[in-house]
């Protein structure tokens, strides 16, 4: 068997934000707590100090370049670490950097996983050749059924080089019960929230395809017919999108919105925001990979409505499929409005019964196919596959009982 106290590798360009950097870190911790040691090549970020306190090395390292000449530099660079810190895999989680993470594994004949994260846009020859990367892996770890498929039918990838690994959840973070009223109280303060006003929950970064506009036209329904019960939370980062926050805001006070539909910004307390929301919407109008926020709000027992496109189709239990008794949550057309102003609607209406029932079902139904612990021990799985280690049996006795 190999060392079982391997070094692992991992690349990801920046720690501000997102589903990419966060399951880096929780990996990270994994590997550590299964004995290893994490290796983490990252341009720095927000989340930079609680990737430090998993233990992992972490080196700054320009990851977040696209410049061809920078990631052959990488590349040479990655190489020589490789061989000094001896390390057993390379675990790619971006395009740019997996160039750089790819070829210093080839150069240094050691194993190249990637992590398939995102729905890439393909509109050119030159741009699948480009995300391609992420299919080149000795191993792809698609993080939904829906990315599977699109790794195959864009790639040709063959079954036995993909695992489908969804992300997971913080099941011990993001519960209900152990959020306290002052955390909650807290964020009702900073975003202007009343005690009794009821709140309908965006939370992702300000983009175009994160239907942010959606959401927006949807209040403005609502408003028109006297129906808008509570004040809309836009949480999130433009993160130099300037223009669109500026269009969001613009649409906001051309249908008589302010105050009533309000950019909060980037929010660092998700379990709070879901315990405050009456309702958590995820209204994006092109595929979601995974969709992390709405197995999150279903953790926490806040009603969800999320798109029917991509993997929110796998993570939500709705209506018709599913009835009063087995649903999660609902699911609507991509940018109709209209739908999205309904189930608004029906979500707010539920009575105290219907609501707690459907969030006892959607706490467990997160537990049992997308919790955190899952997510390590197949991920671990991955590593022991390739290397020969014990990387999950030592997870599972460091950490018999469920931790996420």
């Amino acid at each position: 068997m190999a060392d079982s106290a391997a070094t692992i590798l991992q690349i990801i360009p920046e720690l501000d934000t997102g589903g990419a950097e966060l399951s880096t870190i929780e990996i990270a911790e994994a590997i550590v707590i299964a004995g290893g040691r994490a290796l983490v090549l990252t341009q720095g970020g927000r989340m930079l100090d609680r990737l430090r306190a998993t233990g992992a090395d972490v080196r700054l390292f320009p990851a977040a370049t696209k410049n061809p000449v920078r990631l052959a530099a990488n590349a040479k660079a990655i190489a020589s670490m490789i061989e000094d810190d001896d390390v057993a895999l390379v675990h790619a989680r971006s395009r740019a950097p997996a160039w750089s993470g790819l070829w210093a594994a080839r150069r240094t004949k050691r194993p190249f996983v990637t992590t398939y994260h995102g729905a890439y846009n393909e509109k050119s020859a030159l741009k699948r050749f480009y995300n391609g990367v992420m299919a080149r892996g000795d191993l792809v770890i698609a993080n939904s059924g829906y990315t599977r498929d699109l790794i195959r039918s864009r790639y040709g990838t063959p079954d036995g080089r993909i695992r489908v690994i969804h992300r997971g959840v913080d099941m011990a973070s993001f519960d209900a019960e152990k959020v306290s009223a002052d955390r909650v109280a807290r964020l009702r303060s900073a975003w202007g929230v009343g005690p009794g006003d009821r709140v309908i929950l965006h939370a992702a970064r300000l983009t175009t395809w994160k239907g942010q506009h959606v959401v927006v036209e949807a209040a403005r329904l609502l408003h028109e017919q006297g129906q808008l019960d509570g004040v809309v939370a836009l949480a999130g980062d433009a993160q130099g999108r300037d223009a669109y926050a500026d269009g969001l805001r613009a649409a906001i006070r051309a249908s008589g919105l302010e105050g009533r539909v309000r950019l909060v910004g980037h929010v660092d307390d998700m379990p709070a925001a879901y315990l405050l929301a009456d309702a958590s919407v995820v209204a994006s109008i092109e595929p979601e990979a995974f969709g992390r926020t709405a197995v999150e709000s279903q953790a926490m027992g806040c009603p969800v409505i999320a798109t029917r496109i991509g993997a929110p189709q796998e993570t939500v239990l709705s209506p018709p499929e599913h009835g009063p008794r087995s649903m999660t949550g609902w699911l609507v057309a991509p940018g109709d409005a209209r739908a999205m102003a309904d189930a608004i609607l029906w979500a707010l209406s539920l009575d105290a019964v219907s609501r707690g029932e459907m969030a006892t079902r959607a706490r467990a139904h997160a537990a049992a196919s997308f919790s955190l612990r899952q997510m390590r021990l197949k991920t671990l799985q991955v590593y022991d596959e390739i290397l020969g280690t014990a990387f999950h049996a030592n997870y599972v006795a460091a950490r018999p009982q469920n931790d996420g």
